[in-house]
């Protein structure tokens, strides 16, 4: 068993990003917009904060309050679509329930959708055509190639279907490119008999939402696992970060595997980082 680094593997990537940004005319710029004090959510948008000063990048944070109206909202996102200074425009979900996701997410240009969310980001991704890819399937096909995993011809098996992960994940992993080519199977909460498939897995992306959902006997000897879950459970009087994967039960079968925390989470951040430093450079007409 291999355990994969996301840290360092991040960590590279972040570095290699710091380098080119000295590198270009123009600053990439992030606008992050927060709503309300979800602490999840402040604690995942501090941390990209962080990622933008450690490698040059100009962030600002908008903070608004739960009650904001979705009108105001989109108004605010219109103006940024505008600013010439900012590339690269997120607004951190889940959002009150009084403000349509969709319409957010279509607000946004795409071409400083650095989520990878909007349909036609969405679009050109199913195309095969260049695109802001949404940041958590980037990471993991950036681990499949920084660990030179072999894809072709094998079995993916990707459990979860979510616009964020599993369906983008799939769409990827079907493509006739590096790190791709694969054969790819999608399961979901309607899925019957799940483990009949988990167990034809040459690699097995876990990203469902459900602590220690996958468990060493739905898992045959030598496959790679991506652990994409982060899941708060209690643990005693403590709370602890376990993934979708019962890592104790599955890690001794597997050639690699991510662990949780430090697996696939701060690859996300690294390629949020990246797709702000793209559109800043199709923005300015630089690739």
């Amino acid at each position: 068993m291999n355990l994969i680094d996301g840290k360092a593997t991040a960590a590279h990537i972040l570095e290699n990003l710091m380098t080119e940004i000295t590198q270009l005319s123009h600053r990439p710029g992030l606008s992050v917009i927060l709503i309300g004090n979800n602490p999840a959510s402040q604690a995942y948008v501090n941390a990209k904060i962080k990622a933008c000063n450690k490698i040059g990048i100009y962030s600002e944070l908008i903070t608004l309050p739960e009650t904001v109206s979705e009108d105001y909202l989109l108004e605010k996102i219109e103006s940024l679509n505008q600013d010439k200074n900012i590339h690269g425009i997120l607004v951190q979900l889940p959002l009150p329930r009084h403000i349509s996701t969709n319409k957010v997410i279509e607000a946004i240009s795409y071409q400083k959708d650095v989520d990878g969310f909007h349909p036609i980001n969405m679009g050109r991704l199913a195309k095969g055509l260049p695109a802001l890819i949404p940041c958590t399937p980037k990471g993991i096909q950036e681990l499949l190639k920084f660990y030179n995993i072999e894809t072709e011809g094998k079995h993916c098996v990707i459990v979860g279907r979510s616009n964020i992960v599993g369906m983008p994940m799939s769409v990827m992993m079907m493509q006739n490119m590096p790190f791709a080519n694969a054969t790819v199977t999608v399961c979901h909460s309607k899925t019957k008999n799940i483990e009949q498939y988990t167990r034809q897995a040459d690699i097995l992306i876990a990203a469902v939402g459900s602590p220690k959902k996958i468990t060493g006997d739905m898992v045959k000897e030598g496959c790679v696992v991506i652990d994409v879950g982060i899941n708060r459970v209690q643990n005693g009087e403590k709370y602890q970060l376990v993934g979708d994967v019962d890592f104790e039960s599955v890690a001794p079968k597997t050639t690699y595997i991510t662990p949780v925390p430090g697996g696939v989470g701060p690859m996300t951040i690294a390629m949020l980082m990246k797709n702000t430093v793209e559109a800043a450079k199709m923005i300015n007409n630089l690739l």
